[in-house]
């Protein structure tokens, strides 16, 4: 493809302006790894929000969202629950709120608030580290495979895949190694308004180019349907038939029993609270735990703008694309979609301003990722086993050097992967199936000790990496449950055959988070000892501002989906739920927020 020179220049404008940035910034985030990592704690909540949103805002979640809708429809509305994109409301509702009262830099040095110094928490913040770097390789790689797809065709020089993916990333590794967080929040902030004025346009060119009737003449019968019965039923025959081979690859023709596991896997995964990458890293540099809890409610009503981007896409790839799709029979690629639709309905000016804004959301979800693994290497690995004494100038050094590493490793194994969904599939069923057991067990179990949670991790992640070796043949949604049995036997088995840990770590951790489980020995020996200390977690009131919350979101997201395809009436009852649920947090979710 090539582009005109206004679009390129634009482009290259923006990759001027990032590094610029991260220059003049590099002085205030080299004072020492607090500034570096979390930006010095001093980054208001809207902003961070901005921030978090702009790394779930990437190229390669677009194009598989993009793809979702075009197959599923408007079941593909319950596909990012995968990951699960609920998630944001348990974080909100209290999860982020408990771990930013930690005041810890990662989610290793987190483990020692929970398990304390000896042989346990040691263990367990080894097999935090493991994890994290384990999830940062896979989500480089994600992202590696994505960028590079899109770029090989939009960018104007004939270069593979592969080098552009190289090129973007060492562009990205410059200003994220020079500025860190602060040159994160930055990026971020231009990246989501960039993003999401053109995602705007785009719709608007999907509601006026699009009519009802030519989009009824492209969709299977039940196409704009949200529910679904026992099947999903979906015949794509007339239409384009080689969509059924699809649907059979990806192994939701049962949709009832895709949807029942997938939210089983989302409750879990989500009360596992927030893994050790960059979600949690923008937590950890809220000013307070009142504020990280407003950072992860603010992120759903920032993504709107991209519900009204994918379903566009995906509507005018159906109606105009779907001859080029028939044509390419068995071998048909719908990462293909997204630039076809940009290519075909984005004018000169407009086409350079989304590019530069998709290339920056890449950087977006790249540059956070970096920063959450070399903060654990730093952190975890060289202040607290190679230089325990290191000045802030050579902690800092050791930063650069860090994220450097994480880069390098990144672009190795983004060779190795195949595309956007066989990474995306990986990541939140295989990876995150051995996370979740032992950190739900770790807030809301006082017995849970650092034993139980080294072993509880080490067993998932070895049998994330083993299953698709040892069965190829399973898909990815069932290898969910069976790695998340074996984390939970190691977790369980680990902790009762060992000692309890240190009874004044618990005691100050519970003093110190405040969770509700099953914590009443630890809560009465806290009582006994400072009776007018209280626990004001209530885990019933937060398990319904969840559901609520889950409402809220979905509803958010919907109108914009439900305008573009012509439901109004729809769109309507969801805007109402908006307004309802909205009314129902404030009352019982913000209204109840503590200044702590």
């Amino acid at each position: 493809m090539k582009i005109h020179a206004i679009d390129t220049a634009i482009i290259f404008s923006y990759l001027l302006i990032v590094i610029i940035g991260g220059i003049i910034i590099s002085r205030r985030a080299s004072k020492n790894m607090d500034s570096y990592f979390l930006g010095g704690k001093t980054v208001p909540w809207w902003l961070l929000g901005v921030s978090n949103t702009s790394g779930m805002f990437d190229i390669s979640g677009t194009m598989w969202l993009v793809y979702m809708l075009f197959v599923y429809g408007m079941k593909g509305v319950w596909m990012p629950w995968l990951w699960p994109t609920f998630n944001q409301i348990f974080f909100m509702i209290y999860l982020s709120i408990w771990a930013r009262r930690s005041g810890v830099i990662t989610g290793a040095e987190w483990m020692t608030t929970r398990f304390g110094e000896k042989k346990g928490g040691e263990l367990s913040r080894v097999s935090v580290v493991v994890f994290a770097l384990v999830s940062v390789v896979g989500l480089l790689s994600y992202a590696f495979v994505g960028i590079g797809k899109f770029a090989k065709i939009f960018l104007p020089w004939d270069l593979s895949p592969d080098a552009y993916a190289v090129i973007l990333m060492l562009i990205t590794a410059l200003y994220v190694i020079m500025g860190g967080m602060y040159s994160v929040v930055l990026t971020d902030l231009i990246q989501y308004v960039l993003l999401s004025g053109t995602a705007i346009i785009i719709g608007v060119i999907a509601f006026t180019r699009i009519s009802p009737e030519m989009l009824n003449a492209a969709v299977p019968e039940g196409w704009k349907n949200l529910f679904f019965g026992w099947h999903l039923n979906l015949d794509w025959s007339n239409l384009i038939p080689s969509v059924n081979d699809k649907i059979a690859q990806d192994g939701f023709e049962l949709f009832t029993i895709f949807f029942f596991m997938i939210v089983f896997k989302g409750i879990l995964n989500s009360m596992a609270g927030p893994g050790p990458n960059y979600d949690l890293q923008r937590i950890l540099a809220a000013r307070n735990p009142k504020e990280a809890g407003l950072m992860n409610g603010i992120v759903s009503v920032y993504l709107v703008p991209r519900w009204t981007m994918v379903p566009a896409i995906a509507v005018l790839a159906l109606v105009f694309f779907s001859p080029q799709l028939n044509a390419m029979g068995g071998k048909i690629d719908f990462e293909l979609v997204l630039p076809f639709v940009i290519n075909e309905f984005l004018p000169v000016g407009l086409l350079g301003i989304f590019l530069a804004g998709l290339i920056a959301a890449f950087m977006s979800t790249y540059d956070s990722t970096v920063n959450a693994g070399a903060a654990y290497i730093v952190n975890d690995i060289y202040k607290r086993y190679i230089k325990p004494d290191a000045s802030d100038k050579s902690l800092v050094r050791a930063s650069y050097l860090s994220s450097a590493l994480v880069v390098g490793v990144g672009i190795l194994f983004g060779f190795l992967a195949d595309s956007v969904h066989q990474m995306t599939q990986w990541i939140v069923f295989g990876l995150f199936g051995g996370y979740t057991a032992p950190n739900i067990l770790k807030w809301h179990w006082w017995r849970f000790n650092g034993y139980g949670y080294f072993w509880g991790m080490i067993s998932g992640v070895v049998a994330a990496l083993a299953y698709p070796f040892l069965l190829p043949n399973m898909h990815d949604i069932y290898s969910f449950p069976i790695i998340l049995a074996i984390s939970l036997a190691g977790s369980i088995i680990g902790t009762m055959f060992t000692d309890p840990d240190d009874e004044e770590v618990l005691k100050e951790f519970y003093r110190r988070v405040r969770p509700w489980g099953f914590w009443k020995p630890i809560h009465e020996k806290v009582v006994a000892e400072k009776p007018s200390f209280e626990n004001r977690s209530n885990w019933k009131l937060d398990m319904v501002n969840v559901f609520v919350g889950v409402v809220w979101q979905t509803s958010l997201r919907i109108i914009p989906i439900f305008i573009i395809i012509y439901e109004f009436k729809w769109a309507w009852v969801s805007a109402l739920l908006v307004a309802v649920t909205t009314v129902i947090l404030k009352k019982n979710w913000y209204d109840k927020l503590e200044d702590d």
